[in-house]
């Protein structure tokens, strides 16, 4: 669980900006999107064989 305490004459904007950097770091954001809507199995291999492919090619 990510924590971010906020330090004196700190504001809130910033402290929150913090947070979103470290969720984001983290990968928390991107898994809680990926559990929004059920994927069947084979959609998600789909997905990733199509990831493989992109990675392949850049290179």
């Amino acid at each position: 669980m990510a924590e971010v305490k906020v330090k004196k004459g700190e504001t809130v904007e910033k402290a929150l900006r913090r947070l979103k950097k470290k969720l984001d770091k983290e990968g928390t954001m991107r898994e809680i999107r990926s559990h929004r809507h059920y994927e069947k199995p084979s959609e998600r291999k789909r997905r990733k064989a199509a990831r493989a492919r992109t990675r392949i090619n850049r290179y």
